[in-house]
């Protein structure tokens, strides 16, 4: 890393990690960290406890649409909407007097994740040699484990005060969405694509539905993770050190980007995918015994925030051109599969109990990872290369 980047560069790619650990993993996804206290506090019931992480994913969606269009364009401005978004939504949590106010501002905070995927993608192919630019995407994208694992020290040192966690993490937001655009500051505008087409659309069928798929059967660890633990009987400490792990694991995928970036990315989706899928049926089946279930929210971590890693790499396999609008497509599937898989996992999660709802996710998850490598040749990725490379029909 060090001889591939520049010290600008390197500042960029750590602004850039930074900011998806906030928007990420300090707020979009610790929803389901501080979800008990607050249902306690707030008389959160566990079934609008669903619906509020699915209205949250479709506004994330609503972010990476605005991405999807102006990625390109603006990032920057889109880096500055999404620090103010998720850190005005954070603080917004923070001062919630009922459970209204509180889902409504969990809503509009998610949106902030969804602007700044796509920018970063794109500030980041400007800025990084294109030698690097695997290693570079997959480092900023595993910013999710450490914003979970800084979530989860707040908890620790905070709880059950979550309001005072949420305010900080609003204040961090803004903090860093500062320092991200002092960062990019110098990359110049770069040749826009063309928009995409039908033929591009063509292309990301299959990986658009796996991402749907991996969305929906991983929903049941971000939103009732945590609380699976804590109905086992498990003290705070061990619930939230089990959030930690989560973040640990994906934390690890700046290791293992060396490794990963090698692999083609349907390959790596597959392996991901199948690790997240192994964790989820692990933490529903044995929450009670504290090892296995740090265990698997670590393999989860690293599987879940790979997985997304991969999606960005199929994209790019696909049209390196369009990388950031193939981000926030896919993202958006992927967030669209969680609400769903939020609001079911919230309905019937009374009806059969934490262990078959987290088996029927860990299913769906599977799924997604077993498709991505059957039914088809083992030419057909030289396929999507060659035909990427040909006019996209506008």
């Amino acid at each position: 890393m060090k001889r591939s980047f520049s010290f600008g560069q390197l500042f960029l790619v750590g602004s850039g990690l930074a900011l998806v650990a906030v928007t990420y993993g300090l707020v979009r996804l610790a929803y389901g960290l501080f979800l008990p206290d607050v249902q306690r506090d707030l008389g959160l019931r566990s079934d609008a406890a669903g619906w509020v992480s699915s209205g949250a994913s479709a506004l994330y969606c609503v972010g990476a649409v605005a991405g999807f269009l102006f990625a390109a364009r603006a990032p920057r401005t889109l880096v500055a909407l999404a620090a103010l978004v998720a850190g005005g939504g954070a603080v917004a949590m923070a001062w919630a007097t009922g459970p209204v106010s509180f889902g409504v501002a969990a809503v509009f905070a998610s949106a902030g994740a969804g602007l700044a995927s796509p920018a970063l993608v794109q500030l980041v192919a400007r800025a990084v040699p294109e030698r690097a630019q695997d290693t570079a995407q997959a480092v900023v994208n595993s910013g999710t484990g450490p914003g979970l694992v800084a979530a989860g020290a707040l908890a620790l040192v905070l709880l059950p005060d979550w309001r005072t966690a949420w305010a900080w993490s609003g204040v961090v937001a803004l903090i860093v969405g500062v320092a991200l655009l002092a960062a990019s500051r110098g990359p110049g505008s770069g040749d826009r694509a063309p928009a995409p087409g039908r033929t591009w659309f063509a292309q990301h069928r299959r990986v658009l539905a796996l991402a749907l798929l991996f969305g929906a059967g991983s929903a049941v660890v971000w939103t009732y993770g945590r609380s699976v633990l804590v109905d086992a009987g498990a003290p705070d400490v061990v619930s939230v050190s089990a959030w930690v792990a989560l973040g640990a694991g994906g934390a690890a995928v700046v290791v293992t980007a060396r490794w990963t970036s090698g692999l083609r990315a349907r390959v790596l989706w597959a392996v991901t995918a199948g690790a997240a899928a192994v964790a989820v049926v692990t933490l529903g089946t044995a929450p009670q015994s504290t090892p296995v279930a740090i265990a698997a929210c670590a393999v989860f971590g690293w599987g879940y925030t790979a997985a997304t890693g991969a999606l960005i790499a199929w994209t790019t396999e696909i049209d390196a051109d369009r990388s950031s609008a193939g981000t926030s497509v896919l993202f958006v599937a992927l967030v669209l599969g969680q609400a769903a898989g939020a609001a079911t996992a919230g309905a019937v999660l009374a009806a059969v109990g934490p262990g078959g709802t987290f088996v029927a996710g860990a299913a769906v998850t599977a799924a997604s990872a077993v498709l991505a490598v059957v039914g088809r040749r083992a030419a057909s990725g030289a396929h999507d290369r060659s035909v990427a490379r040909e006019p996209t029909a506008r």
